[in-house]
């Protein structure tokens, strides 16, 4: 129990140790004591996900793949829908294709490229449909998976460049896929009809605990109800996109992550929030254990999103399911030409009860570049009247 947090403190759940060693736990710790005994999760989360050399993104461990860690820990926390199967590249290669056409680019950039898979997918989509692309540069901030990037997109080096944050002025294509759902989040929590932030601190052998204390902040809806409620607010994920607006001058973006529009976001029966840990391919609640080694994520807030980046002068062109975007923009077609296992792989892009419907896709465009055309994966369901 740490009393400098100003409110209450819990220990971590059950069968979690108390003392997490390693250099990153030091680094949060030296962090809660710098500001007083208690940090706000979004920090927390920054620096588990994020610390050079030692946060889950920044460190040599695998994280994308097929197969789980065996008992050398050689295998993979997660897989993502361009591990799954190329189709989902080369379909979203022909949406590229039409916003590089439409908004007059011949750029594309990825941020949070992961393994690589995807740009290598849209590069080779690209080039079978002979569409020009002048370079295809990743922003990424984790140096091993740089890396990885690399050795796969060799055959395709020369158009590929890499950047660690925004240039002043960009244009071209933009892509994120589960880029939002990475970055930190704050933590609401409401007990016995009041508001508290949920952050971390030390309890008396060392180990992390959570620490409330009551706070100005509320979610963007109002929560009906009385009981106890814990959920997420997304200020960083919003904040890059009004950067984004500020340097974007023509092309347009699609954002491809788990989500919700605001209204079932706050849903008074979605007390327990969205924030969930990935390792070995399990999931798990307890993001203050295995610090630095499993991933930490939350569910998109897509209402939010769309609203900074109106407000930043961003036009919205389209809002729906990953499995509705996927087939409007041409996957049964490449899904016929492919084997069986690449079909059976694809039902899991789309079907409702796998990534169809839980993943959604939005679309975004400086609004030079909005009028004139409809992309092809909002022909039809699209649901930008639901944000």
């Amino acid at each position: 129990m740490n009393d400098t947090a100003g409110g209450r403190s819990a220990p971590v759940a059950e069968g979690e140790p108390s003392i997490l060693p390693g250099a990153l736990l030091q680094r949060v710790g030296g962090a809660i004591r710098a500001s007083g005994g208690w940090l706000p999760f979004d920090r927390f989360m920054a620096l588990a996900l994020y610390e050079p050399g030692l946060g889950y993104y920044a460190n040599a461990s695998p994280k994308f793949g097929h197969l789980p860690g065996g008992p050398q820990g050689q295998g993979s926390d997660f897989v993502t829908a361009p591990e799954l199967t190329p189709l989902f590249g080369h379909t979203l290669a022909r949406q590229v294709a039409q916003a590089l056409q439409a908004t007059g680019t011949d750029e594309v950039w990825e941020f949070g490229a992961g393994s690589g898979a995807l740009a290598r997918q849209v590069i080779e989509g690209l080039d079978a449909m002979s569409v020009p692309l002048r370079r295809y540069t990743i922003v990424d901030l984790s140096g091993d998976l740089r890396e990885r990037q690399r050795a796969t997109l060799r055959a395709c080096e020369a158009r590929v460049t890499w950047a660690d944050r925004l240039p002043e002025q960009l244009s071209g294509v933009l892509l994120g896929n589960e880029v939002l759902d990475a970055m930190p989040v704050q933590l609401l929590v409401r007990l016995a009809g009041q508001w508290h932030e949920r952050g971390v601190v030390l309890d008396a052998a060392g180990g992390l605990a959570w620490g409330d204390r009551p706070t100005h902040l509320r979610p963007p809806l109002e929560v009906d109800g009385i009981h106890d409620y814990l959920t997420e607010i997304h200020p960083q994920a919003e904040a890059f996109v009004r950067t984004l607006a500020e340097r974007w001058q023509r092309g347009a973006a699609f954002f491809i992550d788990y989500g919700f529009p605001e209204a079932e976001y706050y849903h008074p029966q979605r007390h327990m929030g969205t924030l969930t840990c990935h390792r070995a391919h399990r999931r798990d609640d307890h993001p203050l254990a295995d610090l630095g080694l499993k991933d930490i994520t939350a569910h998109v807030n897509f209402t939010g999103i769309a609203l900074a980046a109106q407000e930043a002068g961003l036009s919205v062109l389209g809002y729906t399911s990953q499995g509705r975007f996927l087939l409007n923009a041409g996957l049964p077609e490449l899904a016929s030409q492919a084997g069986a296992r690449e079909n059976a792989l694809m039902q899991k892009l789309v079907n409702e009860h796998e990534m169809g419907e839980l993943f959604k896709v939005l679309c975004l465009a400086p609004e030079a570049c909005a009028a004139g055309w409809t992309p092809l994966g909002f022909a039809t369901g699209d649901r930008t009247h639901r944000l």
